[in-house]
Order: C-alpha cells, then structure tokens, then sequence
C-alpha cells in the first residue's frame, strides 16, 4: 500500500478540457485516439468500445488512458465505421456541444467527459505507462459525479473555479487508481510503476529528456547522465520501465508537438526542430505513423475543440 501511496503523491495532475456533447448521428471510429487521458460518463444512450464491442451503459463510465487507440462506437454497436482521419475531419456532423436541457432530454443520446494529464515526477504519463487498455467503470457515483462537477464549474463563472476544477481533477485521478486497485485491474502495472522510486538514475533521465527534448538524447549522453556505461544504459532503463529509451523520447518529443500545436500558432517546421528533429519530412512521417493523422490535421482537431 505505502508503493501506491507513494506513486499517487508523486503524480503531477493537469486538467486539459471537458464538455457535454450529444450524439447528432451514430457512428462507429475505428483507431479512435487521443494524447489526453479521458474519461467519459454516459449520460443517455449507449456507447460501445474494443474488439468486441464492451458496452457502457447509462450512469457508466469508459476511461481511455492517453495514446491508447480503440476502436469506439457512439449511439449503436452497429453504426456506419470510418477512421479517426475521417472524424476528425467531420466532427460537428457527429458530435456537437450539449446544452443543460440536451443533458436532461432522454431522447438525446449523449456524455460528459474530462480529458486531464497525469505524470510521473512531471515526467512519465502514468497511466500510458502502465500499458493498460481502454476499460469500463461501473457502479460509481462518486466518478460520475466528480465529472459532473468538473464540467459544470468550467462553464461556471464564479470566483475560485479554476481552483475547484485543479482540486476535484486530482480527486478524480485518485478514484481512478482506487477503481483500479479494488477491482484488481493491472495491478501487477501498479507495482510494477513503483521501480521508479528506487532508484534515483532514473528519475535524473527523465528529468534531462525534459529538459532537452530539442537536443541531443543518444544513449551516450543519457549513460553521462545515469552514470553508467553507454552499453547498459538502455538495459537499464528498458528493465526499469518496460520500455527503450528512444521509444520514450520519440513519445515524449511528439506529446510535446501536440502541446504546441494545440497552445501556439508555430509552422510544423519550427515545431519539429523545437522537439529535436531538424528534418521536417521526417518529423512528419513519425508525427502520422503515431497518431494516425497528419500534423496539420492534429492542429485542425484543436482547432474544433468545442466539437
């Protein structure tokens, strides 16, 4: 219990955006896929996700760990599929922004949802990191409620709602572990999550990659940093984190080029070179490979933020 204590304390929780939207024409996405972790509360209607088409009924919740694609039906299990270029690029003829009496109309389908971001030290994204897939919360009030809270006080306009909304996020990033750990959900992923407080190498790596995210991060300098040998170094931090330096630094420079694709008006080109690939055609070709869509379009998605 003190290893998931300690892995809650150090998380760095970060509200991004929620809304109410209501379903205007079923559709199934395949590859469906976001940057954030998300968590959506079913208000009317059906939503339905994964290769065999888990259902998540009124009251209920699915939660989306960030890069997690899956393929995710609004409305009907058996509606029209197309892919998440495809929405991206129709959004509004699909999902539109609720309104209070859209919310309370039982003949309108729709949900709630709040994308936030969760980080290890302000490093790793924890629940990415986990490996765990896209499931169902059911039987939860609390979580409903908290989403619910979260939404209403962003559209609110009273004092100290940017505090309130800071406070209950990090509520709700807790009761997301607590699910999990009640329910024996990736557990083995918790403990394994806690090698990263036993050993503070670590912790130095991921904080440099922060830190030079535009600069070099071969294993030769990321050795100089862990004090130890360029052979090992990528053992080590494969061992410790389940994945290969490079990769994790590929990941982190790209949810870098989201952020700043969503908060700045910088061309692709500066942007890449900013996150450390001087070559803007290749930096555009791992951008896509990654998250399934251009990033031009990735910048158009932000763009339609209010769906």
């Amino acid at each position: 219990m003190e290893d998931y204590n300690k892995i809650i304390e150090s998380l760095g929780v970060r509200y991004i955006k929620s809304r109410n939207i209501k379903i205007a024409k079923a559709v199934t996405i395949n590859n469906f896929y976001d940057v954030e972790n998300t968590i959506i509360v079913v208000n009317n209607g059906d939503i339905y996700f994964g290769p065999d088409q888990e259902k998540v009924s009124e009251g209920d919740m699915l939660f989306i760990p960030g890069g997690k694609s899956l393929n995710i039906s609004f409305g009907s299990s058996t509606a029209p599929a197309i892919n998440n270029d495809e929405f991206i690029s129709n959004k509004k003829k699909y999902l539109q922004n609720a309104s209070e009496s859209d919310i309370n109309d039982y003949d309108v389908d729709g949900f709630s949802q709040v994308m936030f971001e969760a980080k290890v030290f302000d490093s790793v994204n924890f629940f990415s990191s986990l490996n765990i897939t896209p499931f169902a919360i059911k039987n939860s009030s609390l979580i409903a409620d908290l989403i619910r809270l979260i939404i209403n006080e962003d559209n609110s306009v009273k004092p100290g709602k940017n505090r309130i909304i800071k406070v209950n996020t990090e509520y709700l990033v807790v009761e997301i572990i607590r699910y999990i750990l009640d329910n024996r959900l990736f557990v083995e992923q918790l403990v394994t999550n806690s090698t990263y407080f036993k050993d503070p190498r670590l912790i130095d790596i991921f904080s440099y990659i922060k830190e030079n995210l535009g600069g070099d991060l071969s294993n030769k300098v990321l050795a100089r940093v862990a004090n130890v040998s360029e052979d090992y170094v990528g053992q080590y931090f494969k061992m410790l984190t389940g994945i290969n330096p490079q990769d994790y630094i590929e990941y982190q420079r790209m949810e870098a080029a989201v952020d700043l694709l969503r908060t700045t008006k910088k061309s692709i080109r500066d942007i890449g070179k900013e996150v450390g690939y001087k070559d803007t055609a290749y930096f555009c070709r791992r951008f896509k490979m990654m998250f399934g869509i251009p990033a031009g379009k990735m910048r158009r998605r932000e763009s339609l933020i209010n769906v």
